[in-house]
């Protein structure tokens, strides 16, 4: 079949059955979008910001558990977009981006709207691809679905100059594809395997340390298997909270820099840390020379790059954490001894009893915390949640009841202020029949302010909860916690009026100052079907606890300000 360039990029989505592309055009992709006039195999979102089109792409691919798919143009709406790549990358989310080039003759001249965009794109994506000739594109294309989603999942970058989408080749889509420098491994090694569930039957002191691999490899019902068959309490990073329902017994909560008290100890203490899919993130370890001293580690990960990169492994394990938790399990299942782990079980339950997760609920003030767990109460596991980042986000991870996986869609890596509300459109597109939640804060929310007009010209019906306190929350606890409360350059008092920017939008606003307000509207906007800001005023000086100190040890928190 003889197509032309951009008729391949249509042809190539189709066969990957996306159902979703969002995107913005210029004049590098015109032909592409000339093809998308006029094909009937998938919708194209049109955000108002290509770093909004590839936040929504990866709120789509994290909330389907599918590949995600953005169009942009060469030069800045290239550069627009690198921010929502290099968020992806940090959590392994499968994306694919497709962007325009000049033409060939045109490259290193430095034409217009020209940007070296696989040199950009290099250190932030899992791989990427300059399109040299027509002939190539068919299977290029295939490669990058089938990278992004394989193995450790990642964004692959495809930049195709205009005049290759624009000529014509045979196009032949291959159905499987092969490639000899990336194999990823799948299976872990029997012996290691082995020897873990041995170091796991030996331990007094174990706990599970679950990454947002488990999520990323659907190992949820594996990991909770494990968890009901040992009882080895369980600790959760920001990208695997839902592993296990919140009120489980052998969820201790989530760990690192605001983790629970009974999670951080835990970590501390522990004698065998079993990590699933995690990769030793800084904020979960604290100060290394510190973290998990006295433990030996079980580091299972499906990308061999991650083992032993922060902390070294007693037992690595490379392998897909689906396939090597069954395989543990069946290596655990003949008689474990979960009775021997009573005096560690109740000794960290006592931990959680003596410094709890818990705010002051007292009086008439909108607590922040209350808000979270009042949406909780009425939606609970079977909303999506979405953050911005900054103390909201903290809160959110905090106080939401998570239960499953695809629930709870943040950027945790690379901490992106302005992700929240286009991922929660993509997540919306992915499961229209869910209530979308983004818990964003002020400051945040003026990040992507434009995509109203995506959302409420689509009606795409997000409801935004702006916890607005007037600040740029996280970084003036900073300031007051160790820069003696010099508060330079974080006042968001002036600000918007965001319910009657909701109304010139076509969306629905509500402004909430009080509690019996909240539940009243929150009601509200989900009746309404439109996209919703819910305007929550709260104080400026309510804080994230517990917290470790940058560089302190997980074992020394700041539970209480006056600390």
């Amino acid at each position: 079949m003889e197509l032309s360039g951009s008729q391949m990029v249509v042809e190539a989505l189709c066969a990957e059955n996306v159902k979703t592309v969002f995107g913005y055009p210029g004049g590098a992709v015109l032909n592409i979008y000339d093809a998308l006039y006029k094909q009937k195999y998938f919708e194209h979102i049109l955000t108002r910001h290509e770093q909004a089109a590839v936040h929504a792409a990866d709120g789509y691919a994290r909330a389907s558990g599918k590949v995600g798919v953005a169009i942009v143009t060469s030069g800045p709406g290239f550069t627009n977009a690198v921010t929502g790549i290099a968020t992806a990358h940090t959590d392994s989310i499968p994306l694919v981006i497709i962007s325009g080039q000049v033409a060939r003759g045109l490259i290193g001249t430095d034409a217009f709207q020209e940007i070296d965009a696989v040199g950009i794109s290099r250190p932030c994506t899992k791989h990427n691809f300059l399109v040299e000739s027509v002939a190539e594109l068919p299977l290029i294309l295939k490669e990058a679905f089938y990278i992004a989603r394989s193995g450790r999942p990642g964004p692959v970058h495809v930049d195709i100059p205009k005049d290759i989408t624009a000529e014509i080749g045979a196009f032949r889509y291959p159905n499987e594809i092969s490639m000899k420098t990336y194999k990823p491994t799948k299976k872990g090694n029997p012996r290691q395997i082995q020897k873990a569930a041995q170091a796991i039957r030996e331990s007094e002191q174990p706990v599970f340390y679950a990454g947002g691999g488990v999520m990323l490899s659907n190992a949820i019902k594996e990991t909770r298997r494990l968890i009901a068959l040992t009882e080895i309490p369980l600790v959760e990073t920001l990208m695997a909270r839902g592993t296990l329902p919140f009120n489980h017994p052998s969820l201790l909560g989530m760990v690192g820099m605001h983790g629970s008290y009974a999670a951080n100890m835990a970590m501390s203490e522990a004698d065998l840390l079993i990590a699933l899919g995690a990769r030793f993130d800084d904020r979960v370890t604290g100060r290394l020379g510190e973290f998990a001293k006295h433990a030996k580690i079980i580091h299972i990960d499906v990308d061999p790059s991650s083992i032993g990169k922060i902390v070294e492994a007693d037992y690595p394990i490379v392998g897909d954490l689906q396939i090597v938790l069954e395989e543990l399990y069946s290596q655990l299942s003949d008689g474990f001894d979960k009775e021997r782990l009573n005096d560690w079980r109740s000794r960290l339950n006592n931990y959680g009893a003596i410094h709890p997760l818990e705010y002051d609920g007292e009086g008439d003030a909108i607590k922040p915390q209350w808000i979270v767990e009042e949406v909780g109460k009425l939606l609970g596991s079977q909303a999506i949640i979405t953050t911005d980042v900054g103390q909201h986000q903290m809160w959110a991870a905090q106080f939401y009841p998570f239960d499953g996986a695809n629930k709870w869609i943040t950027s945790g890596g690379l901490g992106t202020m302005g992700y929240g509300f286009p991922a929660a459109i993509g997540a919306k597109k992915a499961k229209p029949d869910s209530v979308v939640i983004n818990f964003t804060g002020d400051g945040s929310f003026l990040m992507n302010i434009q995509e109203l007009m995506t959302a409420s010209a689509n009606h795409i019906a997000v409801i935004n909860i702006v916890l607005n306190n007037g600040v740029l929350g996280m970084v003036r606890q900073w300031q007051t916690f160790f820069y003696e409360n010099r508060l330079s350059h974080t006042d968001l008092s002036a600000q918007p009026d965001f319910v009657k920017l909701a109304e010139a939008f076509g969306a629905f606003g509500a402004r909430i100052s009080k509690k019996e307000e909240f539940v009243s509207a929150l009601k509200a906007a989900i009746d309404s079907g439109k996209t919703a800001i819910l305007d929550v005023a709260i104080s400026s000086e309510e804080n994230v606890l517990p917290m470790v100190p940058t560089g302190g040890s997980l074992y020394n928190m700041i539970l209480d300000y006056k600390e």
